[in-house]
C-alpha cells in the first residue's frame, strides 16, 4: 500500500492520531512539571529562571514548537478524519449507548472525545495569547541573580486573579482529564501494543494518568485565585 493511501485510510489516521497523541501527552507532562514550579514559595523566582530557560534556547525553541504544531494539528485534523470515516460507515447511532467494557470501552470520555478536543482546540490560542503573549502587552521585567528576564509568573498571577478566566481554565483542565481518560488507553490499542491481558492495565493506567494530569493543571489557577499573593503589590512588597 503506497503511502498516500495509508494516510487517508481509516487506519493509517488512527495511527497517525495515536502517534501525534502520544508525543502530545509527553509534552503536557513536561509542561505541567514545568508550571508546578509555581507552586515553590519563592515569589515566583523559580518559575521565572524555567521560562527564562526556555526562552534562552533561542532557535531551538522555535524548533520545538514548530514541532509541537506539527503534532497537534496531524493530531486533531487525523482525529477528525476518523470520527467522520466512523460517521459514514454508521450514518444512524444507537438508540442506546453504555459502556461496552472489553476492548472497545464505549463510555461518555470515548464518545465526547470529538466534543472535547475542540475545546480543547479553541482553548490553545486563547492559553497562548493569555501567557505567553501576556494579553497583547509587554511583559514586566525583573532583576534575579543579576539576570534580567521578563516576569511571567506575575503575568500568570495577574490572570488567575481573575475569577473568570481561572474558574473557565479549571473547566477546560477538567475536560482534558475527560479527553486524555480515553485518549490513553486508544493510543496504545490502536498502534496493536496492547495484548488482552494487558489493555485492563493500560486502560487503569489512563485514568491514574488523566486524574493526575488534570489536577495538576486545575490546581494551579484554584491556587492563585484563593492563596495566591496580589498581583499588585507582589513586587511593590518584594522591593
Amino acid at each position: 500500500m503506497s503511502k498516500p493511501c495509508f494516510v487517508k485510510s481509516t487506519i493509517g489516521r488512527k495511527v497517525i492520531a495515536a502517534i501525534s497523541g502520544i508525543a502530545l501527552m509527553l509534552f503536557i507532562v513536561v509542561h505541567l512539571g514545568g508550571n508546578l514550579t509555581m507552586l515553590v514559595p519563592d515569589n515566583g523566582a523559580t518559575f521565572n529562571a524555567y521560562a527564562h530557560k526556555l526562552h534562552s534556547l533561542g532557535p531551538l525553541l522555535w524548533v520545538a514548537r514548530a514541532g509541537l504544531l506539527i503534532f497537534f494539528l496531524g493530531h486533531v485534523i487525523t482525529a477528525i478524519g476518523v470520527r467522520l470515516d466512523e460517521k459514514r460507515a454508521r450514518p444512524v447511532g444507537y438508540a442506546i449507548t453504555a459502556s461496552k467494557g472489553g476492548p472497545s470501552k464505549q463510555t461518555w470520555s470515548s464518545r465526547s472525545m470529538l466534543i472535547t478536543g475542540l475545546i480543547i482546540l479553541l482553548f490553545v490560542p486563547f492559553h497562548i495569547w493569555m501567557f505567553t503573549l501576556n494579553q497583547g502587552a509587554d511583559h514586566a521585567r525583573i532583576v534575579q541573580h543579576g539576570v534580567e528576564m521578563k516576569d511571567v509568573y506575575l503575568s500568570v498571577v495577574r490572570g488567575f486573579s481573575n475569577p473568570v478566566k481561572a474558574w473557565a481554565y479549571v473547566a477546560v483542565m477538567a475536560l482534558l482529564g475527560f479527553h486524555l481518560r480515553h485518549g490513553f488507553w486508544s493510543a496504545f490499542q490502536s498502534l496493536g501494543a496492547l495484548s488482552p491481558k494487558c489493555a485492563p492495565v493500560a486502560y487503569t493506567a489512563g485514568l491514574i494518568f488523566a486524574l493526575l494530569m488534570a489536577v495538576g493543571f486545575l490546581i494551579l489557577p484554584l491556587y492563585i485565585l484563593y492563596f495566591g499573593p496580589d498581583p499588585e503589590t507582589l513586587r511593590v512588597a518584594m522591593n
